[in-house]
């Protein structure tokens, strides 16, 4: 690895554009244009065919998009036909506008406006390359040539758009601009404009793309807020961005450009796009949504928009997508895990309104996730929380806080035993196994009462096909039967943690009782389920001292 060969590639503006800086977040939606049908699919291995296009055009306007780019219609058949197809079939939606793609060469063009002829509402998008290095290695042509690459490109859109007798808008991209001289930038974007004369009811469009991503954000958004400043028309222009990902900055640099005065951003659904993609939409979005803003975007079915998404472009979201992928809610750690069950309770208690769970910018439930299956999961990393919110929140088993701690050294047993995360019913097992029917030394049979300075029980001790009868007094039933079990086994030991409660209600609501027994500082669990509260107390017993006697 030579760094040697590396340089500096980016050109800060003339002047000081710091005006940015001073701003905390952005406050409101951009105008959104979808390039996921033209940048996203050209960025494809095997590019769309025209229905699969079409549907996910319906995806595109179903989310909320108003823009959306369709396609380069001189670039194939393919994409001639698309464009067609939606304007033939009357697919558009009256407040939908498209966007077409072409270079600022005069066959392109035409063949462009053969496209869109009949549609409604179009935005037509001219572009030609302004950098250092494509003025000088590409196209090796000096400014003024470039320029005027632009200024007929532009000529050209007025005049076949007035002879069409058509109200298209316009828009202009100096691409590569993050690589070109911003006052250069500047002068080819207001010839451009010179030609369009844009009024408040035709806005144009400046497009700065981020063609290659050369630099940090913030010099991104110096360059932006030089050329919002200085655009000829700027009330009657819409500047937008068109970030790429170059540096894996995209969505920050999206986020200082409006910052720096941006209107508008074009970018794609998860980032699709060349290279390392475009600026991901869901995540600029979902992020404006963390901070109180509504992006106008409808992303409340996260997992419906990624499975179309996957299964339209054969792409697959990362685990980790923000905001989308199937881990990027899911707590593994037990700290993690204790603090977003506490954070859950404390709302419910509460009654808290604003999101502010520990670990979870969002709430899950806002894009289609479920607390149970997408939260908490749980494998040899986890801890007590994590477990005990399974148990409560999925089978309403709510154990004693210091038998969590034994419950989730059980399942992080299991987890690293089996090499893999443990759903809630395999939770939920490694629970009975281990604290409900444990009986490997010894069984009740039956259990009589009778009441004398106390009660007295007599308990029938099954263990290793044998029966013994015990008798004991206590000063009641679970104590009168602990106290036979202690005289049987010759040990010594006292009830803890005792707890029980219902697990459903009416007229056949099950007991759950928990119990642990401590001998020489250690607390062996157990728990019981019957419809009778004392059964399920001497089942909790039984089961805690199985534990304790296998020990």
């Amino acid at each position: 690895m030579d760094v040697n060969k590396y340089q500096k590639q980016f050109i800060l503006p003339p002047e000081p554009c710091m005006d940015w800086a001073m701003k905390n977040m952005v406050e409101r939606a951009p105008v959104w244009c979808s390039v996921d049908l033209r940048d996203g699919n050209q960025a494809l291995i095997e590019p769309m065919g025209l229905e699969t296009k079409l549907e996910f055009f319906n995806l595109l306007v179903e989310i909320g998009f108003k823009e959306i780019e369709v396609g380069f219609p001189a670039a194939s058949e393919t994409e001639y036909d698309f464009v067609r197809a939606l304007i033939d079939r009357n697919l558009i939606p009256d407040d939908v506008t498209i966007q077409v793609l072409t270079q600022a060469r005069e066959h392109i063009i035409k063949k462009t406006f053969e496209a869109i002829r009949g549609a409604k509402n179009v935005i037509v998008h001219v572009y030609n390359s302004t950098s250092v290095a494509q003025r000088e290695q590409v196209f090796r042509k000096d400014k003024e040539a470039i320029k005027q690459i632009a200024v007929d490109g532009a000529k050209l859109l007025k005049k076949l758009t007035d002879e069409a007798g058509a109200n298209y808008r316009f828009e202009y991209s100096p691409e590569s601009f993050t690589g070109t001289e911003p006052d250069y930038a500047l002068e080819v974007c207001n010839a451009v404009l010179d030609v369009w004369q844009p009024t408040a009811e035709r806005k144009a469009v400046i497009n700065l793309p981020a063609t290659v991503e050369n630099a940090m954000p913030h010099v991104y958004a110096q360059q932006v807020e030089y050329m919002c400043k200085h655009l000829k028309f700027r009330e009657n222009v819409v500047v937008s961005l068109h970030p790429h990902n170059d540096r894996g900055c995209g969505v920050a640099s999206a986020e200082f450009g409006l910052l720096a005065g941006a209107d508008r951003v074009e970018g794609t659904l998860f980032g699709n796009g060349e290279r390392t993609g475009n600026c991901d939409v869901v995540t600029l979005a979902m992020n404006m949504y963390s901070q109180g803003v509504d992006p106008g975007l409808d992303f409340s079915n996260m997992p419906y928009v990624a499975a179309l998404y996957q299964s339209y472009t054969n792409m697959r979201i990362s685990p980790r997508q923000p905001y989308a992928g199937e881990l990027v809610f899911a707590a593994f750690s037990g700290s993690h895990q204790d603090a977003i069950a506490k954070g859950m309770k404390f709302r419910e208690e509460t009654g808290r309104t604003v999101w502010d769970v520990p670990y979870l910018p969002i709430d899950p439930k806002d894009v289609g996730r479920e607390y149970d299956s997408d939260v908490i999961r749980i494998n040899s990393q986890s801890g007590k929380g994590g477990v005990g919110y399974i148990l409560e929140h999925v089978y309403g088993i709510k154990l004693p806080a210091r038998m969590k701690e034994a419950m989730s050294y059980a399942v992080k047993h299991e987890s690293d035993v089996l090499h893999k995360e443990l759903k809630a019913d395999e939770i939920f097992e490694v629970f009975g196994r281990k604290f409900l029917t444990p009986r490997p030394v010894f069984e009740l049979g039956e259990v009589h009462y009778r009441q004398e300075n106390g009660i007295t029980a007599i308990v029938e001790i099954k263990e290793r096909g044998q029966s013994t009868v015990v008798e004991a007094t206590g000063n009641g039933r679970l104590d009168a039967v602990s106290n036979a079990l202690k005289k049987h086994f010759h040990i010594s030991y006292n009830i803890t943690g005792y707890e029980q409660h219902a697990l459903s209600s009416g007229s056949f609501a099950q007991a759950i009782s928990y119990l642990g027994v401590e001998m020489r500082e250690h607390v062996y669990w157990g728990a019981g389920e019957n419809s009778d509260i004392t059964i399920s107390s001497m089942q909790a017993l039984v089961s805690a001292l199985n534990n304790l006697l296998s020990a």
